[in-house]
């Protein structure tokens, strides 16, 4: 026999568990809080920008050709900032702790679709050192470009500098997470906790579990119900 459950059962079951749930709810937000606030260390974010453009006499224009070939080489020039070439000089420059490779981790190289402005993100702990590694990677490219493929067409838009704001962790968000996890847990908790829980309690629970007829029921007497005697002396009364 198939089982169904109506929406008043399931609101019995919610008003039955309510303290739970709101536990459960208020419980997993604090330990969301606390972690996002004592054991999640912030990170910050320094942005620095350059142009790719090749410079041209006052009289001449660039022509389509000359941006669509831009463009073309911000690609290439995404390898070439994120290569050992370049990250090993900005190590050693900013005297980092650090190999090639975990620079590489910390640093993000982006460009909008058609455009030749090219963003140099980098992240770190400290919002200080996210701008020297934005900027001093930006220069050391500026620097050896020339050098690795013979075109001279980066030029500085705009230095990273620093942010007061970490990027990381979204405090807000996380406790909203943890609210909704935790209502969600509470929720699943006080169902399966019913579920499991097999007392017969009411006339209904033996129909519904049994799947037999009532053919009687006993009545509860209050204690407001029973009318007290006094019992009999000795001697009261006739034989």
């Amino acid at each position: 026999m198939e089982e169904t459950i109506s929406l008043q059962e399931i609101f019995d079951v919610l008003k039955k568990r309510l303290s739970l749930i709101v536990v459960m709810t208020i419980g997993v937000a604090i330990i969301a809080a606390l972690v996002s606030f004592l054991l999640i260390t912030p990170m910050y974010e320094s942005n620095a920008q350059f142009i790719v453009n090749e410079s041209t006499k006052s009289d001449q224009q660039l022509s389509q050709n000359d941006i669509r070939t831009n463009v073309e080489l911000i690609n290439t020039y995404k390898v070439i900032i994120e290569s050992q070439a370049i990250l090993d000089d900005v190590v050693t420059e900013l005297n980092l702790d650090m190999t090639a490779a975990q620079l590489a981790n910390k640093i993000t190289v982006s460009s909008a679709e058609n455009s030749q402005v090219v963003n140099i993100k980098a992240q770190d702990e400290d919002p200080s050192m996210a701008t020297q590694i934005a900027n001093t990677t930006m220069f050391v490219f500026q620097e050896k470009l020339p050098e690795l493929m013979n075109v001279d067409n980066v030029h500085t838009l705009s230095e990273a500098i620093d942010k007061t704001t970490p990027i990381s962790p979204n405090k807000k968000l996380n406790i909203a997470i943890g609210l909704v996890l935790g209502l969600m847990i509470g929720v699943g908790i006080a169902f399966l906790l019913e579920y499991l829980d097999t007392t017969i309690r009411t006339n209904d629970d033996i129909t519904k579990h049994l799947e037999v007829p009532i053919l009687g029921v006993i009545s509860t007497i209050e204690k407001e119900d029973v009318v007290r005697k006094k019992p009999l002396k000795r001697g009261d009364g006739h034989v």
